[in-house]
This record gives structure tokens, sequence and C-alpha cells, in this order.
């Protein structure tokens, strides 16, 4: 083996590696919606939970990916340490998708059929494919289902590449003594889990060790605990994403590596016993791609079936190694690690964002109320769930622009866009709910008070507000587009009893009904209650946008209320609904 063969085994890992890495990107964004449905399964139940996982690492390729995935779930509280169990094993079993697609490289027949099942002859084929969907399609999900094509096939011909850049190796004295060295099985350990801990991919490193099987040099004997020791060294990612978690999180890591060095430990002793008592000659044999891909899976789900019973001893073990922290702990509701898998991230945003549009509806009618039912309880909440809401779209903010700039589909992207616009909105309204409650403390302090009038036609105007603001709040919550279309004839009357309450309150003025310092606060208030429903209006217009793939607010809206039989129709049920009683 000279240079170019150094060269070329170089080359080969790079184009393996990289393809992996493309492939398992694009197959995650092909599968958005069917991952968040994986994810929307995630039970205490134990098969529900190793199912999940297994489907998982099966799209995405990589059990530490999945891993990575987890601990963010549980820091971000999306997750239970119980449930977080059962998916690590899952995604155990589900890494073995890789090592037995790679064995189909290892056909070989005369038979032509049985042939094309082998990479070099599907390959190029895929390869053409994939570049015509990818140059030439304009969908997001075609030109997605390209770049795994295109990833397959990158992957398979730097697999194809290794192989022939160490075929030579099989002549070679020093590499036949290094794969007797490895026939230790606690040295085939080590080396399996170095291996794997430098590249940070179980499914590589059994990749590589499938290149190195075409040399003919690789026995059972070495090659099985080499995999055993590469379930260890696939923790090392878990582990270092867990710096800084939680301390459930940190759990979820040492579940993780708990579980694989166990089950290594045990499957080890079990392999050393029968390899000293009965010494089988299988061990010896040369180990083929297809060996090796059978033996990677009989052992992760050996290790599973020994671990699943046990999983609630694995869950007491780990809170012993990690125990409690002294001070309480602070949940991060947008973990960065969910980065690494946009789809998920995005699903958590839009949990969090619906948390925060609760909130800031939440507070715009306890402000509301504080007109009627002063305390200073009211005053303390609305003040600290406006914080709430400010700290929310903070986070959710630096968030989304996060996962903007990461490799995500056209749909998603526009999905991050709508919730940017939309928390702008209500992080507005409950800062219009803190202003409503100024005003109402600014009353008090003058000793002034509402006349009755005024009193009545602030219960209208604030019932409309109520309605608008439920209205808005289920259009995006449930994507209604029912509701979504009530809101904007309502906040066109809401405009309407808010012109006609500042003309009859000019009206009591000038009578000397009320006072000048009032008509400012009124002022306020009504400016107060119409802004939160332009707010209402535009997070409805956005439901109703990215329904119809526009994002144009102000198109739409003036298309609805010109030409709409609906929108005229809804208008002149809330004219009649909400209208003041002439004096």
């Amino acid at each position: 083996m000279d240079i170019f063969d150094v060269l070329t085994l170089i080359g080969g890992l790079s184009l393996f590696l990289f393809g992996m890495n493309i492939m398992g990107q694009a197959l995650e964004r092909r599968a958005g919606g069917n991952l968040r449905s994986l994810l929307s399964k995630l039970t205490t139940n134990k098969l529900a939970g190793l199912l999940t996982g297994l489907g998982i690492t099966a799209v995405i390729q990589s059990s530490s990916a999945t891993t990575v995935m987890v601990v963010g779930f549980v820091n971000s509280g999306l997750m239970t340490l119980k449930q977080a169990i059962h998916v690590i094993m899952g995604a155990n079993i589900g890494t073995t998708v890789t090592a037995w697609v790679l064995s189909l490289a290892g056909i070989d027949s005369g038979n032509v059929f049985v042939s094309l099942l082998k990479p070099s002859s599907f390959t190029p084929v895929l390869a053409m494919i994939g570049i015509i969907f990818y140059m030439f399609c304009r969908k997001d999900k075609k030109k997605d289902t390209g770049m795994v094509l295109l990833g397959f096939a990158t992957l398979m011909f730097g697999m194809e590449t290794m192989s022939e850049a160490v075929s030579a190796l099989r002549s070679v004295p020093a590499f036949q003594s290094l794969f007797i060295l490895f026939q230790n099985p606690i040295m085939g350990v080590l080396a399996g889990a170095i291996l794997t801990a430098i590249i940070q991919s179980s499914s590589a490193s059994v990749g590589i060790l499938q290149a190195l099987a075409v040399t003919g040099q690789v026995s059972y004997g070495a090659a099985i605990p080499i995999i055993m020791g590469q379930n260890i060294g696939t923790c090392v990612t878990a582990m270092i994403s867990s710096v800084g978690a939680n301390k459930n999180a940190k759990r979820a890591a040492v579940v993780h590596l708990s579980f694989n060095v166990i089950g290594s430990v045990v499957w080890l002793m079990v392999f050393c016993l029968i390899k000293s008592m009965f010494s089988p000659t299988f061990f010896d044999l040369s180990a083929s791609l297809f060996g090796i891909a059978v033996a990677h899976s009989i052992f992760n789900i050996l290790c599973t079936v020994l671990m699943l019973p046990l999983s609630n001893f694995l869950e007491k073990l780990v809170n012993r190694l990690v125990p409690d922290a002294k001070q309480p702990e602070i949940q991060s509701e947008l973990d960065e690690r969910l980065l690494s898998t946009p789809v998920i991230a995005l699903e958590r945003c839009h949990k969090v964002a619906a948390n925060m549009a609760e909130l800031a509806v939440s507070t715009l009618k306890e402000s509301v109320d504080y007109l009627h039912y002063a305390s200073p309880e009211l005053a303390v909440s609305i003040r600290k769930k406006e914080e709430k809401t400010d700290y929310y779209e903070d986070i959710l903010g630096t968030y989304l622009v996060k996962l903007s700039a990461k490799q995500i589909s056209g749909a998603d992207r526009a999905e991050a866009a709508k919730l940017l616009k939309i928390i702008g909105d209500f992080e507005r309204i409950s800062d219009h709910a803190v202003n409503i409650l100024e005003s109402a403390e600014e009353m008090q302090g003058k000793g002034l008070a509402f006349t009755e009038d005024a009193i009545s036609e602030l219960q209208i105007i604030a019932s409309a507000v109520n309605e608008i603001l439920d209205l808005s709040l289920t259009a995006f919550l449930s994507d209604d587009l029912n509701s979504a279309s009530m809101v904007e004839p309502l906040e066109q009357v809401i405009d309407q009893l808010k012109e006609q309450m500042r003309t009859r309150h000019i009206l009591r003025m000038q009578q000397g009904v009320c006072s000048i310092d009032m008509g400012f606060i009124w002022s306020d208030l009504l400016t107060s209650l119409e802004r939160t429903s332009d707010h209402c209006s535009n997070i409805a217009g956005c439901v109703m946008d990215m329904a119809h793939h526009n994002m144009n607010i102000h198109e739409s809206l003036r298309s609805i209320r010109n030409e709409s039989e609906e929108y005229k129709q809804n208008f002149r049920a809330y004219v009649g609904k909400y209208t003041f009683v002439r004096q």
C-alpha cells in the first residue's frame, strides 16, 4: 500500500462521511411531518418509546444525533427521563440500518438480477436521478429527494473507494498482525470505542469496519468486540452535548452511556466465555459485509432485550450518578441542541409560541377586568405576565433566527417567518395590557371615575375586544381559517366603536359631565383597545396568508374587505351585536 492508496483511502472516507451527513439531513427535511408524528407518539409506554427512537434514528441515520436530540428534549421539558430511556434503546437498534444498506456492496453473483442489487450497479442511476431532481425541480420536497439520492450515491461511492484503497492490505503482514491483536476482546473494544469517539458516529465506524473487511483479514473474533466498542464510543457526542444542560438532560446522556457500557460489558463477558470454553471456528472466519451487519444488529437487539426490563433500575442508577442539584435549576424552554434537528426545533417553537399567545391574551383580559375590579394582586399579575411575554418574544425571536439559518425546507422557513411576525403582535398585546393598567391607576391616583354611560360603553367595546382576542388565539393555535376570517370584520367594528365613543365623550365634556383629565385617560384607553384589535387582525391575516402561501397581509385584508360577501355578512352581524343604545 503506497502513499496514493492512503490518499485514496482518505478521499473515500471523506466522501463516505459527507454522503452520510447530507443524506441524513435531506431525509430529515423530507420526512419532517413523519418526524412530528413520531414525536407525538412519545408516551411512558416502553414499546412506543422504543419504536419512536428506532424510527427517528432510521430516518436521520445516526443514533448520536437522536440521543443529542433526546438530551435537548429532556432539557426543554419536552420529554421525561423515563421516556428518554426507551427512546435511546430504540435508537441503538435504528442505527443498524446503515450497516444493512452498506452490506449491499458485498453482493457477488453471476446472476444479472442479483448483481443489480449491488450499489455499484444502481448508484450511478440514483445519482443521475438525484441531480435532475436537485437542479431542475422547484419544489423543496423533490429537491430533498434528489439530495437523498445524491447523498446515498456519494456514501456508496466513498465506501467502494475505501474498499479498493485497503484491498492491497490483505497481503501486508503488519495489517494482519493488527487484526490478530484486535482478536484480544479488550483491545477490540478499545479500538472500536476510540475510532467511534473520534468520528462521532457508530454508523460510520461500522461502515469503515465493513470496508476493511474486504481485505479478508477481519475475523468475526476481532469484528464483534470492535462493534461492542463502537457502541461505547458513540456516547461521546451525547455526553458533550449535555454540558451546560440541566440535571435531567445530563441523566439522559448518562443513560446512553450506562446502557451501552452495561450491555457491552455483559455481552463481552459472554463472548469471552464462549471463546475460551468452546473456541468456535466461526470466530476465525473472515467477516463479510453482510456478517458485520448481522452481528451489529444482533448485538444491539441483545443489549435492548437485556436492559428493557431493567429500565426502572437504569433510571434509579442515573439518578444516583447525577444527584439533584442543591440549587433549583432554570429549565430552558428552547434548547439549542434541538437545532440539530430543525423539524423538531420548529415544533418546539410552536409550543412555546402557543404558551406566549395564551399568556398575552390572558394579560389583556386581566387588564380589562382591572378597570372594574382593581386590586393590587391583579396589578402585580398583569405586570409579571407582561414581563414573561417579553421574555418569550426575546428567546423565540433569537431561536427562530438561528433556526432559519439552518438547512430547512421552504415550508418550514415560511412557518418560522410566520411565527416571528406573530410573536411580535402578541408581545404588543401584552404591552397594551400594561398601558390599560396604567390608565386605570392614573384614574385612581387622581380620584376620577367613569360615568354610568361611559361604563356601559366600555363594557360593549371590552366584550368586542375579548371576542376578537379569542378568535385570533383560536386561529393561531389551531390554524382555524373560520375563526381567522371572523377577525377582520370585528376589527372594523371595534374601529367604529372607538370613534363613536370618542364623539360621545366629547359631548359629555361639553355638557360638563366629564372632565378634561378624564378625557385624556379615556382617549388612551380607547387607543389601547383599538390597537389590540389591530394586532389581532395581523395575527389572523398571517394565519390566512400562510394557508394560501402568501405573506402580503395588507393586500389580503384589502381583498377580503372589498370582495368577500362573507366579510360583509359578518360585519353586519357584529354591528348589530356591538352597538350603543341611543341616549
